[in-house]
């Protein structure tokens, strides 16, 4: 009776300072100022903070406009231009969302809806960026490419893997993905061009994956095992087997032939030790390791290995890191 007698004492109060029903008044939403860095920033300032040049940027969002672009400007909608800056400002600093966030003018929350969404539109464009030789012309050229560096014949590819760092995934499997330097990695297959470009990359095995491995189970190895590129060659490192498509060093050169082989097949071969430099100089993400999702990381590895074949198409010059991000990398 007591409870009762209180609430029907509420219900009837006059008094509005008293009720406890009175609706709040909402707090206006406030908006962050939003800049265009396109129109904004000098060149060299923009591809210092973006790692692409505006050519190449406008390039990018011209491609995926229409996948990202919100259907109208309600609740102030951040355009295609600020979504994939936004995203570029994140693959150059490999930061927390809330720092790129507040570079561009979006909230945290935002922010982690925008980047994945741009990631994986940028990774859906390998199949036209990312593309081994598939022509007789195509192939022919690409072996007179390699032929030059050092007089290697047949050689359409060089393959080696990378780790790219990334968090613990957690649950029952998370241990294989521990490399033998001791922490947690994708081991990323890529095969270089003679133009240092991506000509095919699988980036979704585990750190403590072996490189010969990763190969042997992956759609490349099949490729050259069907015969698709005649008689042309990939060259690795010692880990991988010979075969009749694969040549490696020879670990004991006993004649001035071999010696000259091995010569030739090293310097040929370091395309993409080179290849695997100029990305994580351009992408500092995949050198600092990424703090995202399993299923995220492995898009934003895909996506910065598209943005790198773009940057070639460009001609856009090879990159050093920004001040401080070298520091952190030795950390």
């Amino acid at each position: 009776m007591i409870l009762i007698e209180k609430i029907v004492d509420l219900i009837t109060s006059t008094d509005s300072s008293d009720n406890e029903f009175e609706p709040q008044v909402r707090r206006p939403r406030v908006f962050k100022e939003r800049r265009n860095y396109l129109l904004t920033m000098n060149n060299e300032e923009f591809k210092k903070r973006f790692r692409l040049s505006k050519n190449a940027v406008v390039h990018i969002i011209d491609q995926i406009r229409d996948k990202i672009a919100h259907r109208t400007d309600r609740n102030n909608a951040v355009s295609p231009e600020n979504q994939v800056l936004l995203t570029l400002r994140f693959y150059a600093l490999g930061t927390i969302y809330q720092a790129v966030g507040d570079f561009v003018g979006v909230s945290t929350a935002t922010a982690g809806r925008i980047i994945p969404r741009v990631t994986h539109e940028i990774a859906k464009m390998r199949k036209d960026i990312i593309r081994m030789p598939s022509t007789q012309e195509e192939i022919n050229q690409a072996k007179l490419n390699f032929f030059s560096i050092a007089k290697f014949p047949r050689v359409i590819g060089v393959i080696d893997c990378t780790h790219v760092k990334i968090l613990s995934p957690g649950g029952d499997n998370a241990e294989i993905f521990r490399n033998r330097k001791g922490y947690f990695s994708i081991n990323v297959q890529i095969v270089a061009g003679a133009d240092l470009k991506i000509k095919n990359i699988v980036a979704r095995w585990p750190g403590s994956a072996h490189d010969s491995n990763i190969f042997s189970n992956s759609r490349i190895r099949a490729q050259f095992e069907d015969n698709m590129f005649g008689d042309a060659l990939l060259l690795g490192d010692s880990g991988y087997g010979v075969s009749n498509y694969m040549m490696t060093i020879l670990n004991e050169p006993r004649t001035e032939g071999e010696q000259l082989y091995n010569e030739s097949l090293i310097r040929t071969r370091n395309t993409v030790e080179r290849l695997f430099g100029v990305l994580k100089r351009r992408f500092p993400i995949i050198s600092l390791g990424i703090k995202s999702s399993l299923e995220l990381t492995q898009g934003i590895i895909v996506a910065c290995a598209v943005l790198h074949n773009i940057a070639r198409d460009f001609n856009e010059e090879e990159l050093e890191f920004e001040e401080g991000i070298q520091q952190l990398i030795k950390l």
